[in-house]
């Protein structure tokens, strides 16, 4: 049985890995749809990017709604100085011929996830929030119908990317974030504290390139682009990639290991905005509501990206 899931995303290279890798895999995750968000890039940008990306997989049957266009309560954070101005520098990817379905992507969360049956549905988030905490607030019900949240954001140990309190995710629409995790849905959480060990070597790069196909060259171009910030601020050997460990959770969870934690988000402080307050040692007494994965296997999850992409065209 595939897993039917929505994605909500602001591609971005690493969002685009994450969806390629769903696309390749359609007897494990039917994908119902993609929402975009602002986040990485402004949201004509992330929508562009999708409509790109499902062309690249060659599976426009999946259709792909714009969501909103800024936070719920703040000006828009956006990060080109690490994805570059189209937010997926590297390749050159041809304008999208298909377009955009004219529904609103927050309706359309909350329509198709009424249309299901309840615990039918994985919402995959790998951008800020922002859909999600609207879809909440406006149609509350929708948490107790999802299976669960797989989602890409915060960070515990490693703490911050885009502040030193903070992961980017989160600092973007920390009042969206706080909406979902206080939702009551079932909620697995991709932080830092797994994506900054599944590093894109030099050498893990080039098993993209050399699949011989134009998803995996363009991968490869994507990852040669945006590695280039992240390996200069951390001197690592390679950029951590991020949002793909959502989509190899789905298809691979044996892959990570966690625990079911607590998880705040802090909205109210300027100092440490986005911030993810972690009971990881369970010492504040507060339910658990999220399973936070710690550690994964680095190997294990670039060669099932690879062999997903590699059967693309």
């Amino acid at each position: 049985m595939s897993e039917k899931v929505i994605f909500d995303t602001d591609p971005g290279q690493d969002d685009a890995v994450a969806l390629l890798a769903a696309l390749a895999s359609p007897e494990a995750i039917e994908v119902l749809g993609i929402v975009t968000v602002a986040g990485n890039i402004p949201l004509s940008h992330t929508t562009r990017n999708a409509l790109s990306l499902v062309e690249l997989a060659g599976r426009t049957d999946v259709p792909v709604h714009a969501g909103c266009e800024r936070p719920m309560l703040r000006p828009l954070v956006t990060a080109e100085h690490v994805h570059g101005p189209t937010g997926l520098d590297g390749p050159d990817l041809p304008p999208p011929v298909v377009t955009a379905s004219p529904q609103h992507g927050v309706d359309f969360l909350i329509d198709t996830i009424r249309a299901h049956p309840p615990q039918t549905i994985r919402l995959l988030a790998l951008g800020p929030l922002t859909n999600i905490g609207v879809a909440v607030a406006k149609a509350p019900d929708i948490a107790a119908r999802l299976k669960d949240i797989v989602l890409m954001g915060g960070g515990y140990f490693e703490v911050g990317n885009i502040t030193p309190a903070a992961e980017f995710n989160f600092y973007v629409d920390p009042e969206a974030a706080s909406i979902v995790f206080a939702s009551g849905a079932a909620i697995t959480v991709l932080s830092l504290d797994v994506t900054h060990q599944m590093r894109a070597t030099r050498e893990r790069i080039a098993t993209f390139r050399d699949l011989s196909n134009r998803s995996g060259a363009a991968v490869a171009a994507m990852l040669d682009f945006s590695e280039g910030f992240d390996v200069e601020k951390y001197q690592w050997e390679g950029a951590p990639l991020h949002d793909p460990c959502v989509t190899a959770f789905v298809l691979a969870p044996e892959t990570f290991t966690g625990r079911a934690v607590n998880v705040e988000i802090e909205t109210g402080s300027a100092l440490t905005r986005g911030m993810s307050v972690v009971d990881y040692w369970g010492v504040t007494g507060r339910p658990k509501n999220a399973f936070w994965v710690r550690s994964g296997d680095a190997d294990a999850y670039f060669a099932l990206l690879a062999e997903r992409v590699g059967r693309l065209p």
